[in-house]
C-alpha cells in the first residue's frame, strides 16, 4: 500500500481522545505541480517519486489529535545533516523531539526515524511513510498500547540505559562483514560505530552518549551505518581552566 492509499484508508475513521472527544483526520491542502517541483529541487536528485507526487497533490499533511501537525513537505527543516544528510521533518511531539523521514542519495523516500534529545536517542520507527501513517492510525486507536507511544515513552529510555547500539571501531574493523569493515577502516580510532542495516523497527542508537557535539559524525553514503566520535572526558582541572 502506498502512503496515499494508506492516508485515504483512514480518512473516514473516527477516534476518541482520553477526554472522550471525537475526532477525525483533517487534511492539509495539497501542493501544486510548481510547488512540488520547487520541493524536488531541494532533494538530492531533484526528483520526487511518482507515488509521493500523488500524495503531495492530494494533501501536504494532516492534523491528528495527540501529536503536532503532520507535514509531507518539511524538506530541510530538521537539520542534523551529519546524521541524516537529506530529510524532511514529518511531525513533532510538542517537546522538541521529531519524527523525520530520510531521503537517500538516489531520491528514494525511505525510513522514518524518531529523533529524541532527552534522552539523546535515534530510533528506527517505521519502514516507510505508508507504515508511519499506519502507526499514527494505531496511536489513535490504541493510545499508550500503540507502537508510536511505546517508542516515545519506553524504547528511547531502553536504548539510552541498556542498549546504546554502538560497537568500538576496532571491533568493526575485524568484522567479516566487508561493508562494515571498510566503513570502520575510514574512521579515526576514537570513533564508535552503529549499524541499523536489517534491524527491525524499534532498533536505534544513543547519539548523545559521547557528548552533544556531533559535528564530526559520519554517515555511510548508502547504508544505515554511522560513526560517532567518542569524545574524551575532561578532568576537573581541564574543566576549570578550559583545556
Amino acid at each position: 500500500m502506498t502512503a496515499l492509499e494508506q492516508l485515504k484508508a483512514i480518512l473516514n475513521n473516527r477516534y476518541e481522545t482520553e477526554d472522550g472527544d471525537k475526532y477525525q483526520v483533517e487534511l492539509k491542502q495539497g501542493l501544486s505541480e510548481e510547488q512540488i517541483d520547487n520541493l524536488a529541487k531541494q532533494l538530492p536528485t531533484g526528483h520526487i517519486p511518482n507515488d509521493i507526487r500523488g500524495l503531495l497533490k492530494f494533501a501536504s499533511g494532516f492534523e491528528f489529535s495527540g501529536i503536532d501537525e503532520v507535514t509531507f513537505d518539511g524538506v530541510g527543516q530538521f537539520g542534523f545533516e551529519n546524521v541524516f544528510p537529506h530529510s524532511l521533518q514529518l511531525v513533532g511531539d510538542g517537546y522538541g523531539n521529531f519524527w523525520i523521514l530520510e531521503v537517500d542519495g538516489e531520491g528514494n523516500w525511505g525510513h522514518v526515524y524518531y529523533v529524541c534529545h532527552d534522552p539523546a536517542v535515534v530510533v528506527k520507527h517505521s519502514e516507510n511513510l505508508a507504515e508511519f501513517i499506519k502507526h499514527v492510525e494505531e496511536f489513535g486507536e490504541k493510545g499508550s498500547q500503540s507502537h508510536l507511544d511505546t517508542i516515545h515513552e519506553k524504547t528511547v529510555m531502553n536504548i539510552w540505559s541498556s542498549d546504546n547500539g554502538f560497537i568500538e571501531v576496532q571491533q568493526a574493523r575485524k568484522s567479516s562483514d566487508t561493508t562494515l569493515k571498510h566503513f570502520a577502516e575510514q574512521l579515526p580510532d576514537n570513533f564508535m560505530v552503529t549499524d541499523l542495516r536489517d534491524k527491525p523497527n524499534g532498533a536505534g542508537f544513543a547519539w548523545g552518549k559521547f557528548g552533544p557535539n556531533i559535528d564530526n559524525a559520519v554517515r555511510h553514503d548508502t547504508e544505515l551505518l554511522w560513526g560517532f566520535e567518542k569524545q574524551k572526558k575532561k578532568g576537573l582541572l581541564s574543566k576549570l581552566f578550559g583545556k
